[in-house]
């Protein structure tokens, strides 16, 4: 039986081609896998002040410290770099979190490691504030490891015209 020969065959599309879309329809769905650590807000919740400020600048003070403790949090559990904190931490609080994050990094084996495929990421549930006087403020927040909970508190003041971490603790 004598084999067909391929080398001349004629291609015969059944269609023509059409550029495709890289969105379709209203809805499009980014399916790509999500590297980033989640981004929820924590809910803020104020106690007793000792002192009464402005709402504008209260407002501002909470979300200074919501961020603040947020990437406090990241830092200590090795998903952001400890440099990004250094402008609102005092040398005391920044030498200690450059510890947490080099014993979180050799606990990983290698700096920038992932933790495994589905890592438990810390979620902040809520922070707490109270402005203790016009340039102090103490802070503290509900912090959920998967079922698991800590706490972590901070003091803040004003040094340098700039509201900067001056004490942390996690519980």
């Amino acid at each position: 039986m004598p084999t067909p020969d391929t080398s001349t065959a004629e291609v015969i599309l059944l269609r023509p081609g059409s550029p495709m879309a890289s969105v379709q329809g209203s809805l499009a769905l980014d399916l790509t896998p999500r590297t980033a650590p989640p981004r929820p807000r924590p809910r803020l919740a104020r106690t007793n002040d000792l002192v009464v400020g402005g709402t504008a600048d209260r407002q501002q003070v909470d979300a200074i410290i919501a961020r603040y403790l947020a990437a406090v949090v990241e830092i200590a559990s090795g998903d952001r770099p400890v440099s990004q904190v250094l402008r609102h931490s005092v040398p005391e609080v920044y030498d200690d979190l450059v510890r947490r994050s080099r014993a979180i990094s050799e606990a990983a084996g290698a700096p920038g490691r992932s933790r495994g495929p589905n890592p438990t990421r810390p979620v902040i549930m809520s922070v707490r504030t109270a402005l203790i006087r016009d340039d102090a403020a103490e802070a503290s927040a509900h912090v959920r490891y998967g079922r698991r909970s800590r706490a972590v508190a901070a003091r803040f003041e004003v040094v340098r015209d700039r509201w900067q971490c001056v004490a942390l603790s996690f519980g």
